[in-house]
Protein backbone atom coordinates (compact mmCIF):
# COMPACT_ATOMS: atom_id res chain seq x y z
CA UNK A 1 0.00 0.00 0.00
CA UNK A 2 1.34 3.75 -0.72
CA UNK A 3 1.90 6.33 1.68
CA UNK A 4 0.21 9.17 1.02
CA UNK A 5 2.46 12.68 0.87
CA UNK A 6 1.19 15.67 3.14
CA UNK A 7 2.21 19.08 0.89
CA UNK A 8 2.94 21.32 3.74
CA UNK A 9 3.18 25.18 2.07
CA UNK A 10 6.39 27.15 2.87
CA UNK A 11 7.23 30.38 4.69
CA UNK A 12 7.04 33.28 1.77
CA UNK A 13 10.26 33.73 0.00
CA UNK A 14 11.43 37.37 0.34
CA UNK A 15 11.97 38.55 -3.29
CA UNK A 16 14.72 41.24 -3.94
CA UNK A 17 12.15 44.59 -4.50
CA UNK A 18 11.42 43.66 -0.65
CA UNK A 19 14.65 43.67 0.61
CA UNK A 20 16.03 46.72 2.41
CA UNK A 21 19.66 47.70 1.39
CA UNK A 22 22.98 46.90 3.82
CA UNK A 23 23.01 49.51 6.53
CA UNK A 24 26.78 49.82 7.12
CA UNK A 25 27.96 51.60 10.49
CA UNK A 26 29.14 54.39 8.97
CA UNK A 27 29.35 56.12 6.16
CA UNK A 28 31.15 57.77 3.68
CA UNK A 29 31.34 61.14 5.04
CA UNK A 30 32.64 59.51 8.11
CA UNK A 31 35.71 57.87 5.79
CA UNK A 32 36.38 60.94 4.51
CA UNK A 33 36.72 62.65 8.46
CA UNK A 34 38.86 59.74 9.53
CA UNK A 35 40.78 60.25 6.22
CA UNK A 36 41.58 63.85 7.15
CA UNK A 37 42.19 62.50 10.84
CA UNK A 38 45.05 60.89 9.65
CA UNK A 39 46.49 63.29 7.24
CA UNK A 40 46.86 65.74 9.88
CA UNK A 41 48.60 62.78 12.53
CA UNK A 42 50.91 61.80 9.38
CA UNK A 43 51.86 65.96 9.04
CA UNK A 44 52.40 66.16 12.79
CA UNK A 45 54.65 63.56 12.79
CA UNK A 46 56.20 64.63 9.41
CA UNK A 47 56.86 68.12 10.86
CA UNK A 48 58.20 66.44 14.56
CA UNK A 49 61.41 64.68 11.99
CA UNK A 50 64.91 66.12 12.18
CA UNK A 51 66.84 67.94 14.79
CA UNK A 52 69.50 65.99 14.97
CA UNK A 53 73.38 66.92 15.05
CA UNK A 54 75.56 65.51 12.70
CA UNK A 55 78.79 65.76 15.37
CA UNK A 56 77.88 64.25 19.00
CA UNK A 57 79.79 66.59 20.64
CA UNK A 58 78.00 69.72 19.41
CA UNK A 59 74.19 70.54 20.86
CA UNK A 60 72.18 71.48 17.79
CA UNK A 61 68.74 74.01 19.42
CA UNK A 62 66.58 73.22 16.80
CA UNK A 63 65.67 70.39 18.71
CA UNK A 64 63.60 72.42 20.86
CA UNK A 65 61.85 75.19 17.85
CA UNK A 66 58.21 76.03 17.84
CA UNK A 67 57.48 73.62 15.07
CA UNK A 68 59.01 70.39 16.59
CA UNK A 69 57.92 71.72 20.53
CA UNK A 70 54.22 73.06 19.77
CA UNK A 71 52.87 72.97 15.99
CA UNK A 72 53.65 68.52 15.94
CA UNK A 73 51.99 67.61 18.97
CA UNK A 74 49.10 70.07 18.49
CA UNK A 75 48.43 68.82 14.72
CA UNK A 76 48.68 65.31 16.56
CA UNK A 77 46.38 65.39 18.84
CA UNK A 78 43.59 67.67 16.74
CA UNK A 79 44.05 64.31 14.05
CA UNK A 80 43.21 62.01 16.98
CA UNK A 81 39.81 64.06 18.12
CA UNK A 82 39.24 64.18 14.43
CA UNK A 83 39.30 60.89 14.44
CA UNK A 84 37.27 60.03 17.60
CA UNK A 85 34.43 62.90 15.64
CA UNK A 86 34.25 60.76 12.95
CA UNK A 87 34.09 57.57 14.39
CA UNK A 88 30.95 58.92 16.88
CA UNK A 89 29.23 61.07 14.73
CA UNK A 90 25.69 59.63 13.55
CA UNK A 91 24.94 59.29 9.75
CA UNK A 92 22.13 61.60 8.62
CA UNK A 93 18.43 59.93 7.95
Amino acid sequence: MAKEIKVVPSAPVKKKADEKPVQFALTRENYVLMGIGIVLIFIGFVLMIGGASKDPNVFNEDMFNFRRLTLSPILILAGFAVELYAIMKKPKE
